[in-house]
């Protein structure tokens, strides 16, 4: 894999419309259909959010729930696996392997991590680290980190 020096973005979202507008972009790039993004946040800061309008912008119809308590909810779209994690509540390393999260790592399509700290040293390489941190005006500070060539073409 190629060495990449660290991308980094910095936006504002100052409504849930420009959480929206920023998913559909994302969800338009040919290098989402095999990225791996983390989202980094608080509690309350948005990672779900953001997920649910990046999934409706694929075309992901239907209840879109947060994995908080499943870890992963998988959701397929015609020529496209998504799999939605959240390791908010993962403590055990051995849950990693039982649960085949080595193999769906290794597999095509997107996948997304909140609480991806959690599973330190497990989870490969981001293409696209996500930090939302919520301002004293409820709007979200955000930086995007690309750590792949994948990354940075998901930034242009």
């Amino acid at each position: 894999m190629p060495i990449v020096e660290t991308t980094v973005t910095a936006l504002a979202w100052r409504t849930e419309d420009d959480t929206r507008a920023f998913a559909a972009k994302l969800a338009g790039h040919p290098a989402i259909a095999n990225a791996f993004i983390e989202l980094h946040g608080e509690l309350g800061a948005g990672k779900t959010t953001l997920v649910r309008h990046l999934l409706r912008a694929l075309g992901v119809q239907g209840r879109v729930k947060s994995p908080t308590y499943a870890v992963v909810e998988p959701h397929e779209l015609p020529g496209l696996n998504i799999w939605h994690f959240d390791f908010y509540r993962f403590s055990d390393p051995r849950e990693w392997e039982d649960a085949g999260f080595r193999d769906l790592f290794a597999s095509p399509g997107l996948k997304l991590a909140e609480w991806p700290e959690k599973a330190a040293g497990l989870l490969p390489l981001a293409d696209l680290a996500i930090r939302i941190e919520v301002q004293a005006d409820e709007s979200r500070q955000v930086a995007l980190h690309a750590q792949t060539p994948a990354g940075q073409e998901l930034l242009k």
